[in-house]
């Protein structure tokens, strides 16, 4: 397929701007589900919702669209269609050649930009057909541990391998391994007592909890393991009360299975063994949950070689990386489903400073339309 064209290009950023501008945080992403449904139709292609809508806390399902091709072979491409939560309406500007948003909100490239990029795609694919058959998946609620790629059947899917475009870093970047992600949270309970006439009663929770964290091995432990503790809340709102509760929450991820659960299991004793101190003795409740899985790819995956061959083609310099991030690509592997995160290009996701340049966001098309062409011709 040739690279986009001028009109193809403008559309594109067109489209981009305005569906960031569609607010989408994670459990509403009815009006952008909507957008995209009508895009879609509007074209001829049909869309199909699935029930994921209440076991992923959403407006909606996930939305599954299949635009047939000129060879039997069939590729998945998938974005979500929400964002991390933000305060205020969200007004894309250019700045420079980029995308960014006008006030002190993120921009929504995380995953727009992708959900731009396959909408275009379907528009030319519409018109002019594909090399293969597509199967486009929109989900929802991937920001909460990728609850609507979880919810979805992949039984349903007639592809053999799939993609996300979900990695916020440059284009070329390839991901082959992504973690196992596990949320601890913990509640440490002691004795109230006044501060200033009987402190020696009270058991406080909130030194505890400093107690252990302070023992805890925190950021990066090695090159495939993080752990982090994320929030702290406890006490009340007076000074002279010894504080009798304290909740801890945080999370471990690592590359390796064994590496994450020596982790938590680490974690939890020095949880446990501050509760124990004497100078504490509190108890303590520990509830550890692994919300995804990780995965590694094989050295051939013909996915893998299939997205090398045409981001070359593209002018782009392959690069195969690990990441400490998770994608829908984690979900959809658990279920048995191969699956490949690629590097969109997108600048600091999650940020009030996020971005992506207009070259990556048109680069990006153009890689989708090599991709197509490189599976045509995939042994």
């Amino acid at each position: 397929m040739r690279p986009a064209s001028e009109v193809e290009r403008r559309r594109l950023n067109d489209t981009f701007a305005e569906l960031c501008a569609i607010s989408s945080p994670s459990g509403q992403e009815r009006a952008m589900a909507d957008r995209v449904s009508a895009e879609l139709r509007a074209l001829g292609i049909a869309v199909e919702e699935d029930g994921a809508a209440q076991a992923a806390r959403a407006q909606c399902g996930n939305l599954l669209a299949r635009i047939p091709g000129r060879s039997e072979r069939s590729v998945l491409l998938c974005a979500h269609l929400d964002t991390v939560p933000h305060e205020g309406p969200i007004e894309p500007v250019l700045v420079d050649g980029g995308w960014e948003s006008a006030g002190d909100t993120i921009l929504g490239a995380d995953n727009k930009a992708a959900v731009a990029v396959f909408l275009e795609l379907a528009r030319r694919t519409a018109i002019e057909g594909s090399p293969v058959a597509v199967e486009l998946l929109f989900t929802v609620s991937e920001e909460r541990a990728l609850a609507g790629a979880k919810a979805f059947d992949v039984g349903t899917l007639r592809s053999e391998f799939g993609y996300v475009y979900d990695h916020a870093s440059p284009i070329g970047e390839i991901v082959v391994a992504s973690p196992t992600y596990v949320r601890w949270e913990a509640e440490l309970i002691g004795r109230a007592a006044h501060a200033g006439i009987r402190p020696q009663d009270g058991r406080s929770a909130i030194v505890a909890a400093a107690k252990a964290i302070a023992s805890m091995r925190t950021g990066r432990i090695d090159e495939e393991t993080t752990l982090n503790v994320a929030r702290i809340h406890g006490g009340v709102a007076g000074t002279n009360v010894v504080p009798e509760r304290c909740r801890i929450i945080g999370e471990a991820r690592s590359l390796s299975d064994g590496a994450v659960d020596e982790i938590v299991a680490e974690t939890i004793e020095h949880l446990h063994d501050a509760a124990n101190d004497p100078e504490c003795e509190c108890d303590v409740d520990v509830m550890a949950e692994r919300l995804f899985e990780g995965y590694r790819h094989r050295t051939g995956a013909p996915q893998v070689l299939a997205a090398e061959a045409a981001l070359r083609t593209c002018g782009y310099e392959p690069r195969r990386i690990l990441t400490g991030g998770g994608s829908d690509a984690n979900a959809l592997e658990a279920q048995g489903f191969s699956c490949t995160n690629l590097a969109n290009g997108t600048e600091r996701n999650h940020q009030p400073d996020e971005r992506v340049s207009q070259s990556s966001l048109e680069g990006m098309l153009d890689v989708t339309f090599a991709l197509l062409d490189e599976l045509r011709d995939l042994g």
